[in-house]
């Protein structure tokens, strides 16, 4: 099984109440790999991380940061954008995004 996943997807706007966030929605093929890694890791540690998150190093163009997918109902995941990536690849809500994740 392979610990790298690429996909693209688009970049989507959520309104928190006080705070506006950024995040792209992992779904389908992707996000059935990177349930069974979160599987495998609860095996192996006997425990699960916070909230069911997942740690990966994330790549949108030339950006990459380390950071964490959290599950997302019905059977999905979300990565939340920063305002720096956004920034740096200029990306805006709407924006297709290829993104490459890697599973730590």
């Amino acid at each position: 099984m392979s610990n790298s996943l690429v996909l693209t997807t688009s970049l989507v706007r959520w309104d928190g109440g006080t705070a506006a966030y950024h995040l792209v929605r992992i779904d389908g093929e992707p996000a059935e790999a990177i349930a069974m890694h979160a599987r495998i890791e609860r095996l192996e540690t006997g425990r699960r991380r916070g909230f069911g998150s997942v740690k990966v190093s994330a790549r949108v163009g030339d950006t990459e940061w380390k950071s964490s997918v959290f599950p997302s109902k019905p059977n999905g995941w979300i990565l939340l954008v920063s305002k720096k990536v956004m920034r740096a690849e200029d990306l805006a809500e709407g924006d297709p995004v290829r993104l490459e994740l890697e599973l730590l």
